[in-house]
């Protein structure tokens, strides 16, 4: 067994063994003999309010997603993560995976976080760290973001932990369907002598685990997934809690192929095997993707000083296994590449109340992360060129080693003050200092403010001005010498690498919400980026790892409509945003792009690949009878393409528009005890569209939607 799967296998075990212990210790539920169960509910709720109030939302733009909202819509916690989210407004569709989110069309630049601990970003690229079973409720945050917030900025994603306090007992769930998928999972919670837990565990087996490039069956487009979450914590006083999570994430996926694509120019054969022999529909690339983290909590709550301390950990790695002289004959080079992220870090933050009009709240982070890039890389060796000019090969590999690792710290500390200036007007002001020390280096001091006014009492009006300071990801970051490829088959476009900068930006946000009927609320907000060395990702060559680069300056605008309404067992939902996200000229990595486009980008403002002008999402569910019937659509113009004769990113793909369907009913004395069966339609009409396509800057290959499947399950409560 190789390192890597004992270290997994480890962790998983421990998981296990940890959840399984405490299954055995939740059965009865017995509370301390000198504390009443009642008091232990009441302490729990009144220090989760306490850890929640430490990092409040205030003036920026929440969209929260609650755990029955999350069953509502169809496929329920089957879904991946990325899938849930984009029931929020002003979320662009992409492929849906690790980047298959673009929060106001930025790419990335989305921090995640749990029971307000930030969970560091790692490497992956397909696979997703978390899954929706354990989360209780979910918020997206974004906009002008309040002083708390640093370092990945277009929107936070602040997941709430299920409690086994509030939720005792389990489900064991079985969901497949169409691609041959198979999904199991299993879940439980439960409290005993004041402590609290609650365990999830799923596998996923599928035949479609990565977007294809064709819209018939994908072909090679194997995945295997595991995720694992374990809670625990302990309440030690009225006023104190120690809390401890561990996650986990295993996974394997086949690369989709593309049939019918030509050899790389110039290569006519590869240590005795010609070119011609190659078929791109056999190629067998493969990736695997894997994490773990631990974080361990104290969290006090006093009469007027509430803090929580956490100390984090996580480790993450990414393999790309070529088609070793496939990717040589259709690439003009086989990389072999891997890396590892691994990272420590405290958090500290609190609230002071200072008076009944100030409220003061502070913080500390420190990060530590060490990243490791070992690749090498497959090439033939440029003998000469033909009468064109055009350069032809030998037919003899040679091998290139390219290997790296740094370790990088990142510091920062903020103060504001939220001062209730009158009674319907709340002002928080403050800032953060950060710094930055690892590829790039860098600080700044990023003021902050937000104003709340309650104009009615069914009219919020909010305002906010922010300063942004965004590092690249370190893990992401190439730092590989180019004077190796050169006179090969690898050889870039072009010979310039400016190193990578870190992002300065300043944004605008204004918005307003309005109670129009019992309900029924709607709201309307409008934002404005400017950003110097605007930071950007795309994804260069075979080996599906995203590199980071910047452009010089760039500017992010848009408006978003969000209107919900619920009445009885009836709820819906729509939002509707339009938007743009242009560039101008791209100044580091440049040895990733066309010549002729670094050329038109430094003097052209362009839209971004992931701008989407138009993006809506909406949907429905309503309840009968223990029968949950639900549906919600998606729908945009289209990500950026660069069309024949177009310059680069001018087109889009074609518009979109998907319907999904679920319906679901609760049996609530089947098999003696609460079983419920689902029946979901991913893509009723069949609409098998592009999500994106090969042609714009920093994408690879063309990927499309999934057609028209069909998913049942049955899930039984415990």
């Amino acid at each position: 067994m190789s390192v890597r799967k004992l270290r997994l296998s480890l962790v998983a075990g421990a998981i296990v063994s940890a959840a399984g212990t405490a299954l055995a210790q939740s059965a009865p539920v017995v509370p301390p003999p000198d504390q009443p169960l009642e008091e232990i509910v009441v302490t729990a709720k009144r220090l989760d309010t306490a850890r929640i109030n430490i990092e409040p939302s205030i003036g920026a733009s929440t969209y929260t997603i609650t755990q029955r909202a999350i069953e509502t819509i169809p496929g329920g916690a089957n879904n991946s993560l990325n899938q849930v989210i984009l029931q929020a407004p002003g979320v662009d569709q992409d492929t849906l995976d690790n980047s298959g989110l673009h929060v106001r069309n930025e790419h990335l630049n989305v921090q995640y976080r749990i029971n307000d601990v930030i969970l560091p970003d790692g490497v992956s690229f397909f696979g997703q760290t978390l899954s929706p079973r354990f989360v209780g409720s979910m918020k997206l945050i974004t906009g002008a973001l309040p002083a708390e917030y640093g370092l990945r900025t277009a929107g936070i994603v602040d997941i709430q932990s299920r409690s086994g306090l509030s939720e005792p007992g389990g489900d064991i769930s079985l969901y497949g369907g169409s691609y041959g998928t198979f999904n199991p999972s299993i879940d439980y919670g439960g409290s005993a002598d004041g402590y609290t837990f609650f365990a999830s565990v799923d596998y996923l087996d599928t035949d479609r685990g990565v977007e294809p490039p064709t819209t018939s069956n994908p072909i090679h487009d194997h995945s295997e997934q595991t995720h694992g979450f374990f809670y625990l914590d302990k309440i030690i006083s009225d006023s104190s809690r120690v809390s401890a999570m561990i996650g986990t994430f295993t996974s394997q996926f086949q690369i989709p192929n593309n049939p019918g694509q030509p050899t790389f120019g110039g290569i006519s054969a590869i240590n005795g095997t010609p070119a011609t022999a190659f078929n791109s529909a056999n190629l067998n690339e493969h990736q695997t993707e894997g994490s773990q983290f631990g974080v361990l909590s104290y969290l006090y709550a006093g009469q007027d000083l509430d803090f929580q301390a956490s100390a984090f950990t996580k480790f993450s790695d990414l393999h790309y296994h070529p088609d070793q002289l496939g990717d040589l004959a259709f690439n003009g080079v086989s990389q072999n590449a891997g890396r590892t992220s691994f990272v420590n870090g405290f958090q500290g933050e609190g609230t002071y109340h200072l008076t009944d009009d100030h409220t003061v709240r502070f913080g500390v982070l420190v990060t530590g992360e060490h990243i490791t890039s070992d690749t090498t890389s497959l090439v033939l060796p440029q003998i000469g060129a033909d009468v064109a000019g055009d350069p032809i090969f030998g037919t003899r590999t040679r091998s290139l080693i390219s290997d790296a690792e740094k370790t990088g710290w990142n510091y920062g500390a903020y103060l504001q003050d939220e001062w209730k200036i009158l009674p319907t007007v709340t002002i928080n002001f403050g800032g953060r200092f950060d710094v930055v020390n690892g590829y790039t280096e860098g600080n700044q001091v990023s003021p902050r403010i937000n104003i709340v006014w309650q104009a009615t009492p069914s009219t919020t009006v909010h305002a906010g001005y922010a300063s942004y300071f965004t590092p690249p990801p370190l893990e992401l970051v190439a730092n590989q010498s180019l004077i190796p490829f050169q006179k090969t088959s690898a050889a870039p476009a072009s010979t310039v690498n400016s190193a990578i900068k870190n992002e300065h930006a300043q944004y605008l946000d204004i918005g307003a919400s309005q109670d129009v009927l019992p309900g029924l609320t709607i709201g309307l907000d409008l934002y404005y980026k400017y950003a110097r060395n605007l930071l950007d990702e795309g994804q260069f060559g075979a080996p599906v790892i995203l590199t980071p680069f910047n452009y010089n300056v760039g500017y992010n605008r848009g408006v978003e409509l969000t209107t919900t309404y619920r009445s009885g067992n009836f709820s819906y939902y729509g939002n509707l945003a339009i938007a743009e996200q242009k560039a101008e000229g791209i100044n580091s990595a440049q040895f990733s792009f066309d010549p002729a486009d670094l050329l038109y980008a430094s003097g052209h403002l362009i839209n971004t690949d992931h701008s989407q002008r138009m993006t809506a999402s909406a949907g429905m569910s309503y309840l009968s009878d223990g029968t949950l019937y639900s549906v919600d659509i998606l729908a945009g113009t289209g990500l950026r393409t660069t069309n024949p004769g177009d310059n680069i990113n001018e087109g889009t793909v074609p518009s979109y528009e998907q319907v999904n369907l679920g319906l679901s009913h609760q049996f609530d004395y089947l098999l003696g005890g609460p079983t419920k069966v689902r029946f979901d339609v991913i893509n009723l009409l069949d609409e098998q569209y592009l999500i994106r396509s090969s042609t714009g800057i920093g994408v690879f290959a063309s990927q499309y939607a999934p057609a028209r499947s069909f998913y049942a399950g049955v899930s039984r409560s415990f």
